[in-house]
């Protein structure tokens, strides 16, 4: 017997025991393939229905506030002409023109007495003429008739008579807003079946409000006013939000100047230039507690030492600006260095090995290239600054201001500032719907800013 027959042969494996264990570890893949995509299903549907659900909050948020906002920007007002009569206004005298012998303290006097005089005339007598004109019944309910328009609208007609003195002897027309009391009344934002004891307007004037709305004398109308009127006390009608525009105006550009610049060199520098050592990883460390810090201790340390110990004038646009640039400055550096970093050390080396310096390959290569992240971080800390309120407060901006700034170093107030104010007003029912068209107004802003980050990021984008 040869050594090839004597060799002892391997056991064929049995055929259908293969054929079993194969399919059992396909049963399991199958198994295991299906409960995957079971979890990735279920993953995928709460992922949407967190994304839905989240859609319909801000849907509900924007629509609550659309719903209040935007018929806030139509009010009650009456368009009359408005004859200046010379025999009333001429009593008063002609405009002072200085003399030539005269001292400026002098002719200064003798304008305040003309304007005076100007300021005590039948201003409302005009108005109340003009209204009469359309209907000459309501020469019957004259006191009345005074309540139904604001108050304001007298000191406007006398104002542009004192830009303009060519207007004596003229018609004009008016677009005389109505009461804050008397708009609430027409829309229907008071209820009707209250006691007369409980209403904010007599019968009579309610009853003459509702005769001149049928007459089509009294209706709603674009109130442009709102955007180029400053806040009032004594005419709530009139009150608009010129100045708390121009406040926020005035720090967004203090911000924009300030902050943008010192955040952007800090993370440069920290990034690129800085060694890595304790003092830089405690610099770093708190950089970023600062981002997490509330808005209010900010505001505090604005009072304390641009308020308290520099002596800068309370409640103006400077201060602001200063507080908010020191909140923005952590956002800032934390998304430039983040830009910075994105940027791949491949370009770095390459400029290098091309003979570049440290500071010609950050900013002649770099920089470019991280430049879309820095804006959009830039203009998102910008934005979050200008929806700022707690510390506003905190320096004295939460103050009534009649007049528009004309310089940061003015008294003014804010835009969120201005929406707390109104919020709050005791004529509810009047400024409940003019503070949701605050809000509106403030994010649109708000969306600008973000709808510009966006585009700029997408216009400076560069891929590598």
């Amino acid at each position: 017997m040869s050594m090839t027959d004597s060799t002892i042969q391997p056991p064929v494996p049995d055929s259908k025991v293969a054929i079993k264990a194969s399919e059992e570890r396909k049963r399991l893949i199958i198994q295991t393939l299906a409960r995957r995509h079971r979890k990735e299903k279920t993953f995928r549907i709460l992922g949407l229905s967190s994304v839905i659900l989240g859609l319909m909050f801000v849907a509900l948020l924007f629509g609550s506030i659309l719903q209040k906002g935007i018929p806030a920007f139509w009010q009650a007002s009456i368009t009359a002409p408005v004859y200046l009569d010379p025999k009333v206004i001429h009593t008063a005298g002609a405009k002072p023109v200085r003399l030539v012998h005269e001292s400026p303290a002098q002719y200064q006097q003798r304008y305040i007495d003309w304007q005076l005089r100007m300021g005590a005339l039948d201003w409302d007598g005009l108005i109340l003429r003009g209204i009469e004109s359309q209907d000459p019944s309501l020469k019957h309910h004259e006191n009345d008739l005074l309540n139904i328009y604001s108050s304001s609208e007298a000191y406007r007609l006398r104002d542009m008579v004192f830009a303009d003195p060519s207007l004596v002897g003229k018609t004009i027309e008016m677009n005389l807003i109505a009461g804050a009391n008397v708009d609430v009344w027409i829309n229907g934002k008071i209820d009707r079946d209250l006691p007369a004891d409980q209403q904010q307007l007599s019968g009579s004037v309610r009853a003459l409000a509702d005769e001149m709305v049928k007459k089509g004398l009294l209706k709603r109308t674009f109130n442009f006013r709102i955007f180029t009127n400053t806040d009032s006390r004594s005419s709530p009608s009139s009150s608009g939000l010129a100045g708390a525009f121009m406040g926020s105006l005035f720090m967004m550009l203090i911000v924009i100047f300030v902050s943008i610049p010192i955040g952007v060199a800090s993370a440069i520098y920290l990034e690129e230039f800085a060694k890595k050592s304790l003092i830089t990883d405690i610099v770093e460390v708190n950089i970023n507690n600062l981002a997490a810090v509330p808005s209010i201790i900010f505001g505090l340390l604005g009072a304390a030492i641009f308020i308290g110990w520099m002596h800068l004038p309370l409640s103006a646009p400077l201060v602001g600006g200063l507080v908010l640039s020191l909140m923005t400055l952590p956002t800032i550096i934390i998304t430039t260095r983040a830009s910075l970093k994105a940027v791949p050390p491949s370009i770095r080396r390459a400029a290098q090995g091309l003979g570049a310096s440290r500071i010609q390959t950050v900013f002649h290569h770099v920089l470019p290239l991280a430049l879309p992240g820095i804006l959009t971080g830039a203009i998102i800390g910008v934005a979050q600054a200008l929806g700022e309120t707690a510390p506003l407060l905190l320096i004295g901006m939460s103050a009534f201001v009649a007049s528009v700034p004309s310089t940061p170093l003015d008294q003014s107030t804010a835009l969120p500032v201005q929406i707390f104010l109104w919020q709050g007003n005791e004529l509810r029912n009047f400024f409940e719907g003019r503070t949701a068209a605050a809000i509106i107004v403030l994010l649109a802003l708000m969306i600008g800013l973000n709808s510009l980050a966006i585009w700029l990021r997408k216009k400076f984008e560069v891929r590598w």
